[in-house]
């Protein structure tokens, strides 16, 4: 085993290992619930020896003291997902934003619009063989790692060893540093009447032997509690947290009627407790994969009967689906949401669905209705009008496709709240609508 001679010259403190980067480089941050935690803040310490260093990162879970003001002119963040930790600094102009679909985020990294000088992530120590597992967040790292310079890794005794095309040899890792901390966890989502109401009305459209997009939050969470009276529920999704559990022990979620992949749970990273990770660890049921492979609609759309659950901040009557701003202030980013969308619409007997209240309380004000006859000023079109088809929200479903205008606005004017109805059928004819 020769990988193991350079195993202990490999090894140093996080100090020592982020001695590697230089001002001016492009970084990438492994993000979810696996942000290598020790070497982020050895890096932010080591940051006022440092100018321009820019970090490319998605999603990230915990706290975030490499957007922190005092960083200006050190490092800056360049996000291609907004995640409330570093929302502030988007805000405030402190940190970039690069509009992306999930699906082309590696992409980006191999075919040279954003070229990595290095990469900081975390992995599961390696096997016999010298392979350590990406662990929880496999999807957005795999292709990062083979295309930056320098490879700088936690090897974290408590990351899971997860399956499927998640790895990477301990020969490409430049840097390590050995840790053994708590990955971080994400709860999922508490549970309300309103999503109650919302994921039993979505879980009646979910037929026996389909595969399922499963995000988090409380809507997709609700769902999972309506499913038990299903057979041979599969799932094919960018993430999935702790919901998946029950179902696999109670035999819904068997996978064997999957058309790709049957047997396995695909995806490309896990957000959950740690109940969850030890689930995951080693467990031959669940493969994570590269997003490019996992988000390509034209992969999900070989899963017959896909379904997709993806959320919304606010629809108009034509169909137009805003999910990443409030008007011009951006909010998160399109993430998935289309590569699923557009893959479930494309499956045979597939069903995309866009679920969300009919309501909102912006600080905690009077109620305001989520359909809207024409959207706020500035707002961004995640789903255009031409890619959707299911709306659900707590008063029922509207099916939008191949429908016209006026069919599309009756419709979603049913399933509004009923204190907005009267005036959103006024306002659709004025519109000329209806």
């Amino acid at each position: 085993m020769t990988w193991m001679k350079n195993f202990e010259s490999r090894l140093m403190s996080a100090d020592d290992a982020v001695k590697a980067i230089e001002s001016n480089w492009r970084v990438f941050l492994t993000g979810n619930c696996s942000v290598p935690q020790k070497l982020l803040a050895a890096l932010v310490k080591r940051a006022k020896k440092l100018e321009n260093v820019e970090i490319v990162q998605v999603l990230t879970i915990g706290p975030a003291p490499h957007v922190d003001p005092e960083m200006e002119g050190h490092i800056r963040v360049n996000t291609l997902f907004i995640s409330h930790n570093i929302r502030k600094a988007i805000h405030e102009g402190r940190a970039d934003f690069t509009p992306t679909f999930l699906s082309e985020v590696p992409l980006l990294f191999r075919d040279g619009h954003l070229p990595l000088d290095a990469i900081l992530l975390q992995v599961s120590p390696p096997d016999e063989h010298g392979f350590c597992s990406l662990g929880i967040e496999a999807g957005l790292v795999k292709t990062a790692a083979q295309e930056a310079n320098i490879v700088i890794a936690e090897i974290n005794e408590q990351m899971p060893r997860t399956l499927g095309d998640s790895f990477i040899h301990f020969s490409k890792i430049d840097f390590a540093v050995s840790v053994n901390y708590p990955l971080a966890e994400l709860s999922m989502g508490k549970a309300t009447d309103l999503s109650m109401k919302i994921g039993r009305t979505i879980a009646d459209l979910i037929e026996d032997g389909s595969t399922m997009q499963m995000g988090i939050g409380a809507v997709p969470d609700a769902v999972l509690n309506y499913l038990d009276d299903k057979k041979d529920l599969g799932v094919h999704t960018e993430l999935f947290s702790d919901g998946v559990i029950k179902l696999i022990e109670s035999g819904v979620l068997t996978n064997e009627k999957k058309t790709l992949h049957p047997g396995k749970i695909i995806a490309g990273f896990i957000l959950g407790s740690k109940k969850l990770y030890d689930f995951v660890d080693d467990n031959p049921i669940i493969e994570l994969h590269p997003t490019e492979y996992v988000n390509d609609p034209f992969v999900i759309a070989k899963n017959d009967k896909m379904v997709s659950i993806n959320s919304a901040i606010e629809i108009d009557l034509t169909g137009q689906v805003v999910a990443d701003s409030i008007g011009p202030k951006l909010y998160s980013g399109v993430g998935g949401q289309l590569d699923f969308v557009y893959g479930a619409s494309r499956s045979k007997g597939g069903k995309p669905i866009i679920a969300l209240p009919s309501t909102a309380t912006p600080g905690g004000g009077a109620p305001i209705s989520r359909i809207v006859s024409m959207l706020k000023q500035g707002s961004g079109v995640v789903t255009t009008r031409n890619h959707v088809h299911y709306v659900v929200t707590e008063y029922g479903v509207a099916n939008l496709y191949a429908k016209t205008i006026k069919q599309r606005a009756q419709a979603l004017i049913e399933i509004a709240h009923p204190d907005f109805r009267e005036v959103l059928e006024q306002e659709a004819n004025e519109l000329n609508y209806l």
